[in-house]
């Protein structure tokens, strides 16, 4: 059963990556990976451990020597149950009440008109101008919101200014692109940036500054090429009718619009400020943010002589969430913490270290995996393979790449979100762009697969002229 568990992983990814095709929803799929992996964990404990040396288990011994007069079977339960799921699962959580209060916020602000005004200002018929604002706008939005919310708020924005959906599928394609560009840079951008800041493999500061040049030259490449060649000169949209730009508008006044519009982005925004003034976990953060936009919508609802089922109070609101997306993240996370515990992740990262001794190699070929393989599993893999080496410790010119804020793990978040953009199915972004506009993926492969590749390897060729 050892060798089962790597396996099953491997089918279940790879069942993730032609979820369409199969029609079993990923979040499924994820949660049999995990609750497979934990069973098989326990139930063949004994081999898993004791007849393949498990290090973690022997520490654990260890740690605990009233636990060594135990029977073995205890031992295991112990070690299983008490110390490494609910070490996982800690872990877990801090990521996936982050993801779920930030889809939240952003679902509230959206709801009330906060994002309306976006289709003012990218008002335009030039096909071009509209390119660049739509991209622009994406790279910005990820980084602040994170680059799922930021495509879907992007895509609204497109079907009531591009009412052709031949021209809407371009600007979409590009949106990908953009979103995973943006949102590498920003702690918050990406499920997988989370993860390395939650975890303390970067910090916010670092990871801005010298991510956010790459992460602008991986879309500003495939952009300039676009311009020429997705659109001719002076090409112009077709101008939409009342029709396609209908939509309910909240009945609450513009000043509470404007308001909540700005307690939500603050509540993002300013998660990394947060973090770094009162040294609290970020979810924290994002939670503090969630108050109090609940208690401003409530406060004004109170006030405001409207029909109760015209409020859109956020308890109305949070079945809204999208929980199989939540589910899945914490499926895939738990199934990545029952490999590291059975000792498949130190057996790979062994592997990698005396065959492909080079930091930045294994993290590059990391993002290329991330344009077939799911990146948040690939990433949170590479986590559990490679602890952060402490920094006050005398170490190797290779180990010093891992320790906190080094080399593996800034390239890592590059190359682990805007590899996704190479294939549409890379990313939750491309997949979620690809669902709502009905994108086929030959048709992303033949137009803009060589794009957002050549973007990536510009964007890796800066960071690692710049930093390496």
């Amino acid at each position: 059963m050892y060798t089962l568990m790597p396996l099953i992983f491997l089918l279940g990814i790879f069942a993730i990556a032609l979820e369409d095709r199969i029609r079993i929803n990923k979040a499924a799929i994820a949660l049999f990976m995990a609750i497979s992996l934990w069973l098989i964990l326990m139930i063949d404990a004994y081999n898993i451990f004791i007849m393949h040396e498990n290090p973690l288990f022997r520490e654990f011994l260890s740690k605990n020597p009233e636990a060594v007069s135990l029977p073995v079977h205890e031992q295991f339960v112990h070690f299983i149950s008490d110390t490494n799921i609910v070490y996982h699962l800690g872990d877990v959580s801090e990521t996936l009440f982050f993801v779920m209060c930030s889809m939240l916020i952003v679902e509230i602000v959206d709801r009330h008109g906060g994002f309306r005004a976006m289709s003012n200002y990218l008002a335009t018929t030039d096909k071009r101008k509209l390119l660049w604002q739509i991209s622009l706008a994406t790279f910005f939005f990820s980084a602040l919101l994170d680059n799922l919310a930021a495509a879907i708020i992007v895509m609204a924005v497109l079907r009531k200014l591009v009412p052709d959906r031949t021209d809407r599928l371009k600007y979409a394609c590009m949106a990908v692109i953009a979103a995973n560009a943006g949102g590498c840079w920003s702690p918050i951008g990406d499920v997988t940036t989370i993860l390395l800041w939650v975890g303390k493999n970067v910090t916010a500061r670092h990871q801005i500054s010298h991510l956010f040049i790459p992460a602008l030259i991986t879309l500003l490449v495939p952009l300039v090429i676009a311009h020429f060649w997705l659109f001719k000169k002076g090409a112009r949209l077709r101008v939409p009718s009342e029709k396609d730009t209908a939509g309910d508008v909240p009945d609450i006044p513009t000043s509470a619009q404007h308001a909540i519009f700005i307690i939500g982005i603050l509540s993002l925004v300013l998660v990394p400020v947060f973090q770094i003034l009162t040294g609290l976990p970020p979810f924290l953060g994002v939670l503090a943010g969630l108050t109090v936009l609940w208690l401003y919508t409530d406060i004004m609802y109170s006030r405001i002589d409207l029909k109760e089922n015209k409020k859109l109070r956020i308890s109305r609101l949070l079945p809204s969430v999208d929980l199989a997306t939540i589910f899945f993240f914490l499926g895939i996370l738990m199934a990545v913490g029952a490999l590291e515990t059975s000792g498949h992740l130190a057996v790979m990262s062994g592997f990698l270290d005396t065959h492909i001794h080079q930091p930045y190699l294994i993290g590059f070929l990391i993002g290329l995996l991330s344009s077939g393989i799911d990146n948040v599993a690939l990433v949170a893999a590479t986590i559990g393979m490679y602890p952060i080496a402490d920094s006050a410790a005398e170490l190797s010119a290779y180990t010093a790449h891992f320790v906190t804020d080094g080399g593996f793990w800034t390239f890592l978040a590059y190359c682990g979100v805007t590899g996704g953009s190479i294939l549409i199915i890379g990313s939750a972004t491309g997949v979620t762009v690809m669902g709502l506009e009905k994108i086929n993926f030959m048709y992303y492969l033949k137009r803009f697969t060589p794009l957002a590749l050549l973007g990536y390897l510009c964007g890796a060729g800066v960071y690692l002229l710049l930093f390496a």
